[in-house]
């Protein structure tokens, strides 16, 4: 990993959430490489965490609070549509809707902003494996409903300037 900042390249992590210590240690190891966290730090709902999201959840945000205190690491805010975040949209006969989509991952995604800061934290799609919890369109209604409450700039830095600093994207 460290020959990835040697060279100007990031690391782009997928860990589920008891991951995150482990993560958090590999980061503070190589403070000078860039990393991002994907799918808002995993937090994992299926299988023997089934049942218990707020366990869960408070053990998620721990760990976050960990990974947070590593300035090199940013989060992508997407991904919580795959069936291992334990939400059952994928099982239902209709496709979610905005409005159940944000208040599902509200708490999740306001605790990395809060945790890491709009300039740290960037949305993202998982398209097309969140394709089975809803359309593309209904998805970033869904990011927008969460954020409705948020600044221009912190919005600004969700939808569009982290993610194109960090990956030194030319934005027109």
């Amino acid at each position: 990993v460290s020959r990835l900042g040697a060279f100007g390249l990031s690391l782009d992590a997928l860990c589920y959430h008891p991951q995150l210590g482990e993560f958090a240690g590999l980061a503070a190891a190589v403070p000078e490489v860039r990393m991002v966290l994907n799918h808002a730090g995993m937090p994992v709902g299926a299988g023997p965490y089934s049942g218990r999201r707020d366990e869960v959840f408070r053990d998620w945000r721990a760990r976050m609070a960990e990974v947070a205190h590593c300035s090199n690491v940013h989060v992508k805010l997407g991904g919580l549509g795959t069936a291992v975040c334990g939400f059952d949209f994928h099982a239902r006969s209709r496709p979610a809707s905005p409005a159940e989509l944000a208040a599902a991952w509200r708490p999740y995604i306001e605790t990395c902003t809060e945790l890491f800061g709009a300039r740290r934290c960037m949305f993202a799609s998982n398209f097309p494996v969140d394709k089975t919890v809803a359309g593309y369109r209904v998805l970033w209604n869904a990011f927008k409903r969460i954020v409705a409450g948020a600044s221009r700039d912190e919005k600004r830095a969700l939808f569009q300037d982290t993610a194109s600093t960090f990956y030194r994207l030319a934005v027109a």
